[in-house]
Order: structure tokens, then sequence, then C-alpha cells
């Protein structure tokens, strides 16, 4: 008898629904989130007549948590549905759209009692690859993090500090985010302090910053700068905004040590991993770019069926949609973000160092597409060669993953 599950998650219960291949509800149950919860499932797919040699795959709308990582340990196989899908899949059941944790369960169940070749597994990644993609996804959302914090220090110093705007950002290193910055602002976080500080005062701080050179030119520089006459906030005003502004930078140093220990961490857990050679033969791909490629493509070799599906579940590959006369064609919206920032960056990167790379982006950009399509159209081309190399486990080669060929000559 062929059984099919669903679970419909939540955070402190999960409901259970188990149905044959006919639909048939075989068991119901609500299950606590925890090990006697996971436990009673166990206990509940046995009695609806699963085996050792024929276990349940089990339908899920996520793919972390603690219940998924017991499901996926299990053996199980584990599709993690689009809640959205979900959602069309229960008007097909009820046309009332009627709605509860029960039946949602029981229509992840029917999705995959109905559909399930038009669903992919959780892939079978090693441990090492699921603890490197915690580490690559943190870094990204610490990177996020940064930037909005230094987007808040800069709205608050366009209020009442213009002159730190001017000194901290000239281009270059002098940056609201370097470490210089944030030392000095928090030494003098309003301009009335700041108007105090002496060059030698500003080089002790440089220098405690961990800069090394140029030091008496730029402490002249941001002297210059920070004793510039501005308009100036009601000294009240100054100071309150003044304490805003060191809670500010402390965030941003709390976030900034975050991305450093993050991408750390990350770049030493890629070049340990034994596929990091092939990814980082690649023109354009340093130790994070490759950190991140691994987490998101995964080591599982039968993930993807072809390179057509790695190339769609980054976004690099078209969409397209054709209806009587209409017909056009576009970017992917739905993909892994993730993967498709770093493609972006690898891309960026590839065309500017591997001449091979840049003579195909300048061929499409000869051909009218503009920057953006170049390049992603150029990212379609790596990611698909590089599922060729992890595939077969070969290194990058240029001459054969670019051919030069010669132009024909008229009779």
């Amino acid at each position: 008898m062929s059984l099919t599950c669903g679970i419909d998650w939540a955070d402190d219960h999960h409901d259970v629904a188990v149905v044959d291949g006919e639909g048939t509800v075989i068991s119901e149950a609500r299950i606590t989130n925890d090990t006697a919860g996971v436990a009673d499932l166990w206990a509940l797919l046995a009695e609806a007549g699963e085996t050792a040699e024929r276990l349940t795959p089990v339908a899920i709308e996520t793919s972390k948590g603690l219940l998924v990582a017991a499901l996926v340990a299990s053996g199980r196989l584990v599709y993690a549905i689009n809640p959205l899908a979900t959602s069309r899949y229960r008007d097909r059941h009820r046309s009332s759209r009627a709605k509860s944790d029960a039946i949602d369960a029981i229509v992840l169940a029917n999705i995959l009692r109905t559909d399930t070749h038009a669903h992919r597994p959780l892939p079978a990644n090693s441990d090492e690859v699921k603890a490197l993609q915690v580490l690559t996804r943190a870094q990204q959302d610490a990177v996020s993090d940064r930037v909005q914090v230094t987007n808040r220090i800069r709205a608050v110093l366009k209020q009442f500090f213009p002159a730190a705007l001017s000194a901290f950002e000239r281009g270059g290193k002098h940056r609201l985010d370097s470490a210089a910055c944030r030392m000095i602002l928090s030494a003098a976080p309003t301009p009335a302090v700041a108007a105090k500080l002496s060059e030698t005062k500003l080089a002790v701080l440089l220098r405690r910053a961990g800069r090394t050179r140029g030091i008496a030119l730029e402490a002249a520089t941001l002297h210059r700068l920070l004793h510039s006459e501005r308009l100036r906030q009601p000294v009240p005003v100054e100071t309150a905004m003044g304490h805003q502004l060191c809670a500010l930078v402390d965030q941003l140093d709390a976030v900034c040590r975050s991305v450093e220990q993050l991408t750390a961490a990350a770049e030493t857990a890629f070049v340990t991993h034994e596929r990091s050679r092939v990814i980082a033969s690649f023109p354009g791909v340093g130790s994070l770019t490759g950190a991140r490629l691994l987490a998101e493509i995964g080591d599982d070799v039968d993930r993807f069926a072809d390179a057509r599906a790695l190339k769609a579940y980054a976004g690099a590959a078209p969409i397209t949609r054709a209806s009587g006369k209409v017909h056009w064609v576009g970017a992917r919206r739905a993909k892994n973000d993730r993967i498709a920032a770093a493609g972006y960056v690898w891309a960026l990167a590839a065309i500017r160092h591997d001449p091979a790379c840049r003579a195909h982006y300048q061929r499409r950009r000869a051909g009218g597409e503009r920057h953006t399509a170049a390049l992603r159209n150029t990212f379609n081309k790596l990611i698909g060669k590089l599922h060729h190399c992890m595939t077969t486990g070969q290194s990058y080669d240029s001459s054969i993953a670019f051919p030069i060929t010669a132009p024909t000559r008229a009779a």
C-alpha cells in the first residue's frame, strides 16, 4: 500500500495526516514539537502500515527546523512545499475554501499522492555542506545588517553632524563602516566634542583603528573637515543625538565583528571541502564566493538532473511566456536569491579577470543586450560549466569552456 504523509507545522505543535493511494485518510493526529512528538509520529506511521523497506514520504511547508532535521535523519524523503502551492491545492479539494491545520495536513499528503513528480525532495547534502550553508547565509544576513545600520548612521549624521559625512565619505576606504570612522565617532559623537580633537589625537585614534600609512596626512584632513563651519542643532538636541549615534556605532561595531568572524569561518569551511578545488578553479571565484556557491548548490550529485535545472534554480536561465501572438523572454524571478546574488558577483569578477569570459560578455553587449542581461548570460554559461565540472570532477579549463572559433572566410 502506497502511503504519503502531510505535516502542517507550527511553533509548539504539528498536525499530521497519512493517506493511502486512493486518497483515503488512514491516520490523523496532533503531535507536540519535542522528542515525544517525534516518537508519536514514528508510531503513527508504523500503525498506518509503514515498513522499514518502504518509508513514507513527507510533505511539509518548510525546509528548516528540528522536525525537518529528524525526518531527514530518519531516511525519509522530505518535500518542502511552497505555501502558495498548498493554497492552490486546497481550493482544488474544497470549493468552500474552508481551512484548518488538519485540512492542510491532508492537502499536503495528497499533493505527494497525486503530484510527487512535480516536486523535488530536500537534497541529501553532507553535514559539512549544511554547516557551510548556515555560515554563508548568516554572513550574508550580517552584511545586510551592516548596510542597514550604516544607512541609519548616515541619516542621523545628516540631521546634526554633516561634517562627519564630509570627513568619512570621500570614496575608497573612507566609509562610515570603516574601523577608523567607528573609532573616531565613538570618541567624538557630537560636533562640539569633535571640535576639541587635535591632529595628534586624531592620529592616535587612526593608529588604534589599525591604520599604518599616511596617518599624519589623514589626521590633518580629518581635522580640517571636522572643524569646518556647519549648521548646528541646539545643544540639548545635539547631545541627545550624540547618544543615539553612540548606540548606533556600538551596533555597527558588533555587526562588523560578526561579518569578519563569519567570513573567516565560511572560508575555512570551504577550503577544507573536497569540492572546493573544482569550484575555486573557475575565474572570479574567491573563497567567499566559492563558499556561497557550494553552500547553495550542495554536494548531492543527484540533486539536479542536468545543467538546465541548476540554471533555473539559480535564476540564470531566462523564462519564456508565449501565448498566441505574444512571445516574451525575460529574467526569471522565482529563484534562489542567495545563489543569484553570488552569481552576479562571480560573473562580474570573471569578465574582469578572464579574457574568455570578457569576450563572451562583450559579444552579448555588441548584440544589443544591456549590462545586466549580458552579465546574467555570462553567469548562465559559467554555472552550466560548473555543473559539468562538479559532476565529472574536472577543473575549469578556459580553452575548453570557451573555445576560440576562427572566423569563416568567404569563398
